[in-house]
C-alpha cells in the first residue's frame, strides 16, 4: 500500500475530478490541472518537489471561469516514474476566504 492509498482511507471529504487548474498564487505561471479536489485539498502531479509541511499560496482556476487564492500545506509527496510528473502531492487547504469555501462546496456537491 502506498503513502497515498492510505491516506485515501483517512479522508474526511470525498474526492471529485472536475476541470479545475492551479498555479501559484500572483504568478502568470502556465495553468496545471488537478488530479481531484475535495473540501480538504488537492492532488497535483508536479515535477517540482516540495517539503511535508511546507506551505503555499496557490490560485485555483474553476469550471465556472472564476478563481480563488488559498492557502495549503504539503501533506504527503510521492515519487512517480516521470511520464505525467516527477511528483504526485497531496495539499491540504488551510486558509480559504469562506465565501470561496461556500462556491466551492456548491460546485463539489452539484459535481458528486
Amino acid at each position: 500500500m502506498t503513502e497515498y492509498d492510505s491516506n485515501q482511507d483517512k479522508r474526511l471529504y470525498p474526492r471529485v475530478n472536475l476541470p479545475v487548474y492551479c498555479r501559484p498564487a500572483h504568478l502568470t505561471s502556465p495553468r496545471s490541472p488537478l488530479v481531484n479536489i475535495g473540501l480538504g485539498g488537492i492532488r497535483v502531479y508536479s515535477d517540482k518537489s516540495f517539503k511535508i509541511g511546507e506551505r503555499l499560496e496557490i490560485e485555483l482556476f474553476l469550471p465556472d471561469s472564476t478563481s480563488l487564492t488559498c492557502n495549503v500545506k504539503v501533506v504527503w509527496l510521492n515519487s512517480m516514474d516521470g511520464s505525467t510528473a516527477k511528483y504526485d502531492v497531496g495539499l491540504q487547504f488551510l486558509e480559504v476566504e469562506s465565501n470561496d469555501l461556500r462556491r466551492l462546496a456548491t460546485l463539489l456537491k452539484q459535481n458528486t
